[in-house]
Formats: C-alpha cells, structure tokens, sequence
C-alpha cells in the first residue's frame, strides 16, 4: 500500500490541489489508479467550464462599470451642487487587502512557539475597527450647534461599488469550484493558462470587473481546446486589449491615426510574441513585433457610448487599421482586415518556438524547476503532431514516467497552499474574504501580478525565509480556529496515509495541542510541496 499511496499522494499534489477532507475518499480512489483517476477529468471538457448564478458576461459587465461610473459621477456633482462634502469614489483595491500579522521571528525557533503565538493570532477577516468612538472624541451630544450656522448638508448617497461585488463573487465562484472538485487537475490547467495569459485586476475598474470573466470566457473553453483558439479568444478579449493599451494603437496611415496624430502602441504585440507564443530568443525582431502591432491596430472593444458595438464587447475598428500587406516573420498577409491578424496569430501558435517555449513552461510547472528535456522534447512533439492540442498534450504529460518520478520538491504557490488547506479541513468556501487575505499577504492577489509575465512559478519565489514565516503566521491562525474540533492525525490519514514521513508524523503527536498539532501539518512537506 505504501507505493499506491505514494503514488496517489503524487497524483493529487502533483497534479491537482490536494486530497479533500471528510468522506471523500481521495487518497484511497486516486491509489487504486493514480493516471487514470487524473486523466478521468480530462475525459469531462464540460467540466472546466464554470458557471454560477449573477455572473455576467463582458459586454454586460462593461455597462456595468460605465453606468456606476455615471452614477459616481452624479453623485459628486449632486453633493457639489448641495455644499457637501464630497467622498472619495470607492477605492479600487479589494477591501480584503488589510495588512497581516506580521510576526519577525526566525524560522528554528518558529515551530515551537506556534502554542504560543496561537493565542495571539488574529482571524484574518475580522473587521476593522478603527471607526469605533474613542474615550477622547466628542460625542455628537456634547457638542453645541451653532446657531448662526446653517444645518449641514446630508452627504449624497454613494452608489453600490459594483466592481468590488463583481470581483469577490467571481473569486468565491472559482475557489468553490477547486475546493469542491475531485482531483482538481483541470482546475490546476486553468490556473497555469491564466497566469500563462495574464492580465492584472489592478490595473483600472475595467480590468478588476473582467479578471474572473477573462478567465471563464477566454482560458476555460480552450484549455483542453487548441492553443491557437485559446490564443485568439486570449487576444481578442477586452480584458486583454485593455491590460495591454491596444486601444490606445492606432495605424499610423488609418484614418483615425491620422486625424489623431497618434501612432502605435507596441504592448500587445511585444507580449504576443515574448510571454504567449514564440518565447525570448524565438526568433523574432523588433521589426517583427512592430509589423505585429501594426497587424493588430484596430483589435479593441466598444466603449460606452456603444458607436462600434454593445459597450464592453470585442469590435474590430477599420478606421484604426493600419492599411495595406505587412511581412511577419518572413512571410507575407495580405490586407485583409481583422482576418489579417487571426491568420498571423494562427500561424504564430503553430511555429515550432511556439511549442518549444510552451512545452517547457508547461514542464516546469508541473513537474520540476529545472524541466527534464525528454520530457520537454516530448510534450514539444505532440504539440507539433496535434496542431497545439492541449488535451493530448495533458494526456501525455500524466502518462509520462518523468512526471511521477520526480520527487515532490516543488513548492506550492500562495493560491494552491490556501486551496490544498481548504480542501484538507473540508471548508467550502461562503465568502472569498479570508482567502482574498491571505493571498494578498503571501503576495499572490488573486488575478493581480506585477507585470504582464505573470506570477513566478519556481520554489525559489515562494520559499523565502519571509513568505514560509507569513504560511506559518497562516497555519497558526487556522489551527488557532479550527484545532478543537479536528484531528490532525486523523487529516494526515486523508491527505497522505503511509505516505507521509516519519518525521511528519512524529512532530504531529508530539504537538503539544491540537492546534499546534493542525499548524504543523497545514506546515508539513506533505502540504506545502508538490
């Protein structure tokens, strides 16, 4: 039993987001089976689609936004207008992002006071309370109206921050579905496509209302699709096009560039050919990726007064198109208009940098930092044989040898580490609160990297001395919660049985509490590498 069990305990942190508390049964039904009980989501497309009740589509969600704008708008010319104060148009940023518990203790000494520092730890979602009336502050009582003063004006009723709400549901609608899932396999393809196709929740109201449509509307349907459908739903999304200013390009020669006085912008183009496709040293020029932006000038979505298309939605804008024949990596298009750009992006998702570039990413994601190069050679050819098919590319990774002999070294990323935990303590989620915290505090915002290359995807990036002491702060807290009413060693039973090591099981038993004791394995190897 202790190689199905080993083998099991691959399958599941490997490859998905962990074995599942309660009744599941996760580590018996992947051990009987390990590649057949990962490859079975493969066998269910539907499956990685997700819908939930209030999620709206980009279109309806540009109006969304354009109408709160309005309504904001409105409603600081109605306070203007009456002499009252103003408020601040709601901040962008999630209210989950209070800052953590910070706590500067060094890593020895950290797993023998987490009893202590138990006590002190605070939930994560507990509510501020900075507004509560201190001792020292004028209670409206004792102060005396002026008589000569006139009544102060009501401040105007701020309209529903329909962003924010946008956000967190599409957040709670993508974390049940990890939580909730078998194996999470396909789960965990749509969290690489997403980072892999990036955009940035923080870069303005449109893109933190699209981040969770982006996601459903462009990454899901093709992630056991063809990479060159993804490729194009990718760049075609307003999403996209926002994140990447492409909106903002204009052909020189077009009409619009014209009476504009405005050129090219070259983002979307460079970050096509360097992030998506053909990879640094693909082979591609400067020249290449100013002939690309030209290509692609007019590719933008309908604003809000809806002249091109319904407000929020992809339109193709002949007036912005630069006219005429581009050359594109030695070979020449035809102008064509929007086909133009579909027939390069196409061409540009088959080329064999393309399939190099993502065969080793795809490697180094799920099986080592340094990607075994049989294994990269061989996803390489069967992305080539099958036209960019990313489901007989999946296949091919689990029925590799490499993928389940490689040690589980890799550590998980912030996102994968607060799933796998949820999971193990079999806690769906209600509210995104707690997990939008901690993600913010590990320094993995949901939806939210840095920049256009997506989050980091090597131990190194998540192992540092800081981030484990900020998990630990985590488990703590978790322990400090739920530790009464949960058996650590019955949970190490589900997410590992005799998988896990000797020394994992003996610093449980030997935990001073339960809590310590849930601490320590939300902190063990078995949780926190894949």
């Amino acid at each position: 039993m202790a190689r199905d069990s080993q083998a099991a305990l691959v399958a599941l942190n490997r490859f998905g987001f962990g074995a599942r508390g309660g009744a599941s049964g996760d580590l018996i039904n992947a051990a009987s089976d390990p590649r057949g009980f990962v490859k079975a989501e493969l066998s269910r497309p539907n499956g990685v689609l997700l819908e939930a009740p209030g999620l709206q589509s980009t279109p309806q969600l540009g109006q969304a936004v354009f109408a709160y704008q309005d309504q904001v708008k409105q409603a600081r010319e109605a306070a203007a207008k009456a002499g009252a104060p103003t408020e601040a148009t709601p901040p962008q940023a999630p209210s989950d992002q209070k800052p953590g518990l910070r706590r500067n203790l060094s890593l020895n000494t950290a797993a023998t006071e987490i009893a202590g520092r138990m006590a002190e730890a605070r939930p994560t979602d507990s509510k501020p309370t900075d507004n509560k009336p201190t001792d020292n502050m004028a209670k409206p009582d004792t102060m005396r109206p002026n008589a000569a003063a006139p009544p102060a004006a009501k401040p105007a009723p701020q309209p529903l921050n329909v962003i924010q709400k946008t956000f967190r549901a599409e957040a709670l609608a993508r974390l049940q579905r990890a939580t909730l899932v078998e194996c999470g396999f396909t789960e965990r393809l749509v969290v690489f496509w997403s980072n892999h196709f990036c955009i940035s929740a923080s870069k303005g109201e449109l893109a933190r209302i699209w981040a969770g449509a982006f996601e459903r509307e462009a990454i899901r349907p093709h992630v056991l699709g063809r990479f060159a459908d993804m490729l194009r739903a990718v760049e075609q999304h307003p999403a996209m096009l926002f994140f990447l200013d492409n909106q903002q390009s204009l052909g020189p020669d077009s009409r619009a560039g014209q009476n504009r006085k405005r050129g090219l912008n070259e983002n979307l183009a460079r970050e096509i050919m360097e992030l998506h496709t053909l990879g640094v040293g693909g082979g591609y020029t400067q020249d290449d990726v100013t002939s690309l932006a030209r290509i692609i000038t007019g590719w933008t979505f309908a604003g809000r007064q809806g002249q091109l298309g319904p407000p929020g939605s992809f339109v193709f804008n002949v007036n912005a198109h630069q006219p005429g024949p581009q050359m594109l990596l030695g070979k020449a298009y035809e102008a064509t208009g929007l086909a133009q750009g579909e027939a390069a992006l196409a061409d540009i998702a088959r080329h064999p940098s393309t399939a190099n570039f993502i065969a080793n990413k795809f490697v180094r994601h799920f099986v080592a930092d340094d990607p075994p190069p049989a294994l990269v050679a061989r996803l390489r050819d069967v992305f080539i044989k099958t036209d960019g098919d990313l489901k007989a590319m999946s296949a091919a990774l689990v029925d590799s040898d490499e993928a389940w002999k490689a040690p589980l070294t890799k550590m998980r990323s912030p996102y994968d580490f607060v799933v796998a935990s949820g999971r193990l303590l079999a806690r769906v989620p209600e509210d995104p609160g707690g997990y939008l915290n901690n993600l913010n505090l590990l320094g993995q915002p949901l939806w939210s990297p840095a920049g256009p290359n997506g989050f980091a995807d090597t131990s190194a990036a998540w192992a540092a001395p800081e981030g484990i002491k900020l998990r630990l702060d985590i488990a703590a807290q978790m322990g400090a919660r739920l530790g009464n009413n949960i058996d650590p060693l019955d949970l190490l039973e589900f997410a590992a049985a005799d998988a896990a090591s000797i020394e994992t099981r003996r610093t449980i038993e030997r935990a001073e509490s339960r809590q310590q004791a849930l601490a320590l394995l939300l902190m063990s190897p078995e949780m926190q590498r894949r």
